[in-house]
């Protein structure tokens, strides 16, 4: 592999770890750019933009509905500087655009009539598609912790309209299509699976393929593509970043994790009883839940990590560089 004689031999130190950015509030989803920048999800109503300079700022708004406060989770960039923002609400979800200036206003709040359930993630193609990820129809979501309920969807919103594409995944979580564009890659977070969708020209998803089987203290959260064809994912819980090869082969990359917690969560994750504390307490040495991966600077070769309970980015050096994402040269 280029670059890469062997990845058995490579593991990143805690030590190493380099943190920028600082007062971010549940920075889940981390997106870069080839300015710099680094976009994170933020609770406190938008998204925070940490420059390469060191200098930061939040594009922050209000719900459209005054009894409602915006929770993005996931988000993305658009080719005119706006955001995409998957609304998690407690009971409400939607995806809605934010504008630099703060202005917000709703892009997808129900399917068919249904109104959208509590929104995981959202992501926009290079050829201007829309996906976004509902995780669980269950209310409240963590009702779905669980290996035997698959209730989660994808949809697409495209010139046609926006509608359901995939259902039945084991808590949808994040999304992206491949640097080949002919698959669509989604974590099953609670299924602990990575699988894939071959994608038709018209955004139709042919049957699922699964490519790979995550094991014991593993739940896939966040993914994205390297120049090579893997997929790196990021699990919580377990602050892990795994990289899949395209034969499927896993290599463990990074682990920060209390032996004792792990083994605490694995017990309630196989009794059916996973909850949202398992997911609040933060037991790693230097990581705070990780939950997604960027590649940025000027090579694609630093790898940030988005995060459930921290106030700021950790970042390691790569031994390879990211593929580019659709909004790389987006301002």
């Amino acid at each position: 592999m280029s670059g890469v004689p062997n990845w058995r031999g490579f593991r990143v130190s805690l030590d190493d770890l380099v943190f920028v950015g600082s007062g971010l509030n549940r920075p889940e989803c981390v997106l870069c750019n080839a300015a710099g920048n680094i976009y994170t999800a933020d609770w406190r109503g938008g998204v925070a933009c940490t420059r390469s300079d060191g200098t930061s700022e939040l594009f922050a708004g209000r719900h459209p509905r005054a009894d409602l406060v915006l929770r993005p989770n996931g988000i993305a960039l658009r080719r005119s500087g706006a955001f995409l923002v998957a609304q998690l609400g407690a009971d409400d979800g939607g995806v809605y655009e934010l504008s630099r200036e703060g202005g917000v206003r709703p892009f997808l709040e129900a399917i068919d009539g249904r109104p959208l359930e509590p929104t995981n993630f959202v992501y926009e193609d290079a050829l201007g598609r829309v996906w976004l990820t509902i995780s669980s129809r269950h209310r409240p979501r963590h009702l779905a912790f669980r290996a035997d309920i698959a209730d989660g969807f994808i949809a697409l919103v495209d010139g046609g309209g926006a509608r359901i594409v995939a259902d039945d995944i084991g808590y949808t979580n994040e999304v992206g299509i491949d640097p080949t564009g002919e698959w669509l890659y989604v974590n099953e977070t609670f299924g602990r699976r990575l699988s894939r969708f071959p994608v038709r020209g018209n955004g139709d998803l042919g049957a699922k393929e699964v490519v790979a089987q995550f094991g014991s203290g593993t739940f896939p959260d966040g993914l994205t593509f390297d120049v090579e064809g893997g997929v790196w994912i990021t699990s919580v819980v377990s602050n892990r970043v795994i990289r899949v090869a395209p034969d499927g082969t896993q290599t463990l990359l990074i682990e920060d994790a209390d032996p004792g917690h792990l083994a605490e969560v694995e017990a309630a994750y196989v009794a059916g009883k996973m909850d949202r504390p398992h997911l609040e307490k933060m037991t790693g040495r230097r990581l705070k839940n990780i939950s997604s991966l960027a590649f940025g600077g000027p090579d694609r070769r630093t790898a940030y990590l988005g995060c459930l309970l921290g106030d700021s980015i950790a970042s390691f050096r790569a031994p390879i560089a990211g593929a580019a994402p659709p909004h790389w040269r987006y301002p």
